[in-house]
Order: structure tokens, then sequence, then C-alpha cells
């Protein structure tokens, strides 16, 4: 897969040394060749993709058949004399799925686990193919073990700030809603559209409209904005309705008799409830003893 072009900011250049160290580097490896067995391989733990498209795979299987391995996998070594992929996973995979027993490698192993975890997760985002979940954990994942901020992400990753805040404003979602993101089956356009709805069933509800109807971005927009409407008129007409002369001397009449604060809260169809207030266990007796029960 194509790599984003320009900007893409403190990727495996900064974090890598350059070839000019890597023969030193390989010779950490298993043999003067630098192949390494596959077995002795161990995907990265803080890998932020969790989903491999395997038709991918094989279409890198079958370029890996034709025309080897090209570019190493770089790898650090554990103290169980295993390793673990920096960078690469996607090869070892296909290597594996090839039946491969060895795979050409880089030992990095002055690579401290910081350096390694921030390489992981920023190799993998610039790559493109995350999916918006993934890569609004990679971020915060970043955020909460290295404690880097909004900013530092922004030049590392070569977007913007406010890219960034967008993408992790993605995991506010409900979490089926997010499982839709990471099936692929709505876009992120639709993720940061449902973000305008603050209940998460509302969210779910349109997310399978999305869904059941096909509906672009901007329809779903206009959705949200429509809900969102309708819930300023209902609490508009619902203050309304308590300014009316009748229902402010009904209030003023209840806490006249009870001494303390009361709030009205109509609902539809002349429906509503009484709140009264209280601030300490022997007023809310006194109250008790009003009410006469």
């Amino acid at each position: 897969m194509a790599k984003r072009q320009g900007g893409l900011g403190k990727g495996l250049g900064a974090l890598i040394p350059d070839r000019s160290d890597t023969m030193e580097l390989s010779n950490n490896c298993e043999d003067k060749k630098n192949m390494v067995e596959l077995n002795l391989i161990k995907p990265n733990p803080n890998q932020p993709r969790k989903n491999f498209d395997y038709e991918k795979i094989k279409q890198l299987s079958q370029s890996i058949k034709e025309n080897g391995i090209i570019q190493p996998i770089i790898l650090k070594r554990t103290s169980e004399n295993t390793y673990i992929i920096v960078a690469g996973e996607r090869r070892w995979r296909a290597a594996k799925e090839l039946g491969l027993k060895q795979v050409p490698a880089i030992c990095a192993d002055d690579i401290t686990d910081e350096k390694l975890l921030k390489l992981s997760l920023i190799e993998n985002i610039q790559r493109e193919d995350l999916n918006p979940i993934e890569e609004a954990q990679a971020y915060e994942k970043l955020m909460n073990e290295l404690h880097m901020t909004q900013q530092e992400l922004s030049e590392s990753m070569g977007k913007s700030r406010t890219a960034i805040t967008n993408c992790l404003r993605l995991l506010n979602l409900n979490k089926d809603v997010q499982e839709y993101l990471i099936d692929g089956v709505i876009s992120e356009g639709h993720g940061r559209a449902l973000l305008g709805l603050n209940e998460p069933e509302l969210q779910s509800e349109l997310a399978k409209k999305i869904i059941d109807e096909s509906l672009s971005v901007r329809q779903t927009e206009m959705i949200v904005k429509h809900i969102n409407d309708k819930k300023v008129v209902k609490t508009k007409d619902r203050l309304s309705h308590l300014n009316q002369p009748y229902y402010k001397d009904i209030k003023q009449r209840l806490e006249n008799y009870f001494g303390t604060k009361v709030a009205l809260n109509c609902k539809n169809n002349n429906k509503g409830k009484i709140e009264i207030e209280y601030y300490s266990e022997e007023d809310l007796q006194r109250i008790i003893e009003i009410l006469n029960i």
C-alpha cells in the first residue's frame, strides 16, 4: 500500500538509525545474511491495527512469492531470545501465509520500550489503512502512555490539530456505532455527524438508518440538526408553559407552604412532576410532617 506523501513527521526515520547504521545493527540478528527464523518472531502487542484484511495479506504473499521481501522487517530482541516486530507485521503475516521459514530482518535492539511503542503506533497510523477507531485509539494510547499532547501528535503525524481532535472525538460515540466504523459500514464523516447527538440510543438508531437507507454524510447532518431543533422547540415550549401566571402562582403557593424551593416540571399532555428541595435530614423530616405521612 502506498504511504502518505509529505509531512509524515517523526516516523521511522526519526526513531530508527539511518541506513549507514543498519549493518551494525543487523549483526545482532541470527546470521550474516540477516535472516531470522519466522517462529521466533512475535507480533507487537502495541500494534494499533486489530483488523487485518486477509485478501490484502494474500495479495502481499503473492508479491513476496514473485519478488521476495524487498524491505526487511525491523525487530527488537526480547529477554527470551525471541523477537518483537517493530515494523513490518503485514510482511511477517504474508510470509507465514506463504509458508516461509525465515525472513530478512534488521535488529534494532537499542530501541527503548517507549520508542518501540511510539514507533509502532506512528508507523501504522501513517500507513493510512487503520480504520478511524483504531487510529483514534492509537492517538489516545500515545497521549496516555507517552504523555504526548495533541499539538505534539499534530507535529508527529503531519496533521492539523483539528484533525487529531476530531479523530479522538470518535471514541465518544456509542460502542455499537464505533463497531460500524471499524467494519467500514459507515464513514468517519458519518461518525462526526452522529457526535451531534448526545443520547447513545439516538446515535445507534440513526446509524442503523444510515446503513439501511445508504444515507450520505450531508443527509445525516440534516437529520441530526432536525432532531436537535425539535429538542430546542420542546424546551422553549416547556419554559413558556411554566412562565404562565397560573403556574407561577402555583409554584409560589407551594414554596410558601413547604418553606423551601419547589420546581414544576411540565411534560406533554398536561402531565409533569413537582420537586421539593430539602437541605438536611431535619429539613426532610419537617417536610414529611407537613405532608402528614
